[in-house]
């Protein structure tokens, strides 16, 4: 039993690190070739998992493999147009100035059902508000409204917001991430102070904290401690 519970562990933790090898990708956006290699992982896994009797390198050196070859596909993918429509593909301008391109639906195998239900997916409802539907290499549906039929932006008013930027990380279930302090030039006196205005005595009974560009404090405190 010890042994299969090692040899799970190996399996799994080689698994996982070559995974994160391979990129940060949702299953939704992963190419043919990329997913067939997860699939094919999976299964090379799974064997000598389950029986013992099969040596532990003869699951392992085929999964290295297969991952060695999709890194250099995509190494291939991304100095090369050429391979990379190939490999992955091209995008399939599945509709044109709201008309239904059909030879495209034809040769995609996708039928009008299928488009529109990812175009309500986007919220589209009419398809005479659409400029371009796109049929992305990853299976995904890029749409392009008419000009008319967009959504307002400030630039479109001529507005200039006020800039946002991204609200820095302080507190995370009890634990000041300090690093992030540096950053914004802050110190824990500082944070134990702005905490202490709204009566918390413990940074630990915070669950989250953040704070914006405008250096205006957001905190959650834990349930326990509410």
């Amino acid at each position: 039993m010890l042994i299969v519970i090692i040899r799970t562990l190996i399996l799994y933790a080689t698994t996982v690190l070559l995974l994160r090898v391979m990129g940060k990708r949702q299953i939704g956006q992963l190419q043919p070739y990329e997913l067939v290699v997860i699939i094919m992982i999976s299964e090379l896994a799974a064997i000598p998992m389950q029986n013992t009797g099969i040596p532990l390198l003869s699951g392992l050196i085929p999964i290295f493999i297969l991952v060695a070859a999709q890194v250099t596909l995509s190494y291939i993918a991304l100095k090369s147009e050429r391979a990379r429509g190939v490999i992955c593909g091209t995008p399939s301008i599945v509709i044109e100035n709201s008309r239904i391109v059909e030879d495209e639906l034809r040769r995609l195998r996708l039928n009008l059902n299928d488009l529109l239900e990812q175009l309500r997916l986007k919220n589209v409802a009419d398809i005479s508000d659409v400029e371009y539907a796109i049929l992305e290499t990853s299976g995904q549906l890029s749409v392009i409204l008419k000009s008319e039929k967009r959504p307002v932006e400030p630039q479109d008013l001529s507005i200039t917001p006020e800039y946002e930027g991204l609200p820095t990380t302080l507190i995370i279930d009890g634990h000041v991430i300090k690093e992030n302090l540096k950053k914004v030039d802050l110190d824990m006196n500082w944070l134990q102070s702005e905490l202490g205005k709204s009566g918390v005595k413990n940074v630990k009974d915070v669950f989250f904290a953040s704070l914006d560009v405008h250096k205006q404090l957001y905190f959650q405190l834990k349930s326990s401690a509410q």
